[in-house]
């Protein structure tokens, strides 16, 4: 999901090429290059982040042997796959249609590329919000119903559960080809999605769904640092001072309210932006007869473009990032479990190491 262009791609885009040998055409033919180096480099700084998620999920899946961890490995890989895939998919071809320097219609007058634009951006978007619901779901599962996860889930339930996720998201975006919806040109004439016009159910469907799930994974991530700082505390409370544990386990409630905070910043203008111009019957922006730049196109574009930025976070929000953050609380536990020799005995010391251990460990699981 890559439609970074803000000026269609000439200045006639309903009309074919203009000049090009004059000043004003070479001044634009600069503004084009600067234009489409912001998508190229955000594909590429999204495949790249991507890519090397899935390196380091492949390593790692190799070497643990917990069903747990492997069920939390095919988790962030499939997504980390998906924003790539929805990335390759979709950029390649904004970048094309720009760079070309000649209308959509031009370029695809039967549609179908219109038609495969929208289907790959309704899959790719809608699939990473169910992955990352599914994944807030595990996690509270783990730590608040540890027995009944260890005794129901598994990595061939995980790939279940992801294959439906797919399945799922692949026949709702064929749906316009039983006539429930449509996919159109938006503005700037360099990308299709969703049609909103006429009130379109399929549009509505798709902004609930994805509302239902920002929904789902918050209240989940929630339950999952209620019941993590509920278990801190108890800890706590069998250690002196109280406070070193809450040091151990403040960067990873950061991660998870970063987590909701980047996935809701990221997707929630879209799908409300989405619902408002359902109910109020609006289509396709366009200012006159040619795409012309107008203040009431913005907010879509700004919207997507948002949305867009979810697939070049979210390795970095679940994975590398996440390695830092544990790397650090292994360093908190660490520091937990050293004492000087004249505030406490060798006993107490071997004990507390043991506390901040255990408690380390328990943050890794519950980061997971």
């Amino acid at each position: 999901m890559s439609p970074w262009q803000q000026r269609p791609p000439n200045a006639s885009a309903a009309g074919g090429p203009g000049p090009r040998g004059n000043g004003t055409g070479r001044a634009a033919e600069r503004g084009s290059a600067v234009s489409v180096a912001i998508p190229l480099t955000m594909m590429l700084t999204g495949v790249a982040g991507n890519a090397l998620a899935m390196l380091l999920v492949s390593r790692s899946y190799r070497a643990k042997g917990s069903r747990r961890k492997r069920s939390f490995l095919l988790c962030i890989g499939s997504l980390a796959l998906t924003d790539m895939l929805g990335q390759l998919l979709t950029s390649p071809i904004v970048i094309s249609v720009y760079l070309s320097g000649r209308p959509w219609a031009a370029m695809d007058p039967s549609g179908r590329l219109c038609d495969f634009f929208g289907f790959s951006m309704t899959v790719f978007g809608l699939c990473p919000l169910l992955i990352a619901s599914a994944m807030a779901v595990e996690r509270a599962l783990a730590i608040r119903a540890p027995h009944w996860y260890a005794s129901h889930m598994s990595p061939r339930a995980t790939e279940r559960g992801l294959a439906a996720i797919w399945a799922a998201g692949v026949a709702f975006a064929l749906l316009p080809l039983a006539g429930l919806g449509r996919y159109a040109l938006q503005w700037p004439g360099t990308w299709c999605f969703i049609s909103t016009a006429g009130g379109s159910a399929f549009a509505a469907a798709f902004a609930a769904l994805g509302l239902l799930s920002l929904v789902v994974t918050g209240a989940c991530n929630l339950a999952t640092i209620e019941a993590l700082v509920s278990r801190c505390r108890a800890k706590a409370g069998a250690a002196q001072p109280g406070s070193r544990w809450g040091r151990i386990a403040t960067e990873t409630l950061l991660q998870l309210l970063g987590i909701m905070c980047v996935l809701s910043a990221c997707w929630a203008p879209l799908l409300v932006t989405m619902l408002r111009m359902v109910s109020e019957h609006a289509g396709p922006c366009r200012a006159g007869p040619r795409w012309e730049p107008c203040r009431e196109c913005t907010l879509p574009l700004t919207a997507v473009r948002l949305a867009s930025l979810n697939q070049i976070l979210d390795p970095w929000v679940y994975l590398l990032l996440r390695r830092i953050l544990l790397r650090k609380c292994r360093q908190a536990a660490g520091a937990v479990s050293r004492c000087s020799g004249t505030e406490c005995r060798d006993g107490d010391r071997d004990t507390d190491r043991d506390r901040a251990l255990t408690l380390s460990h328990e943050i890794r699981r519950t980061a997971a």
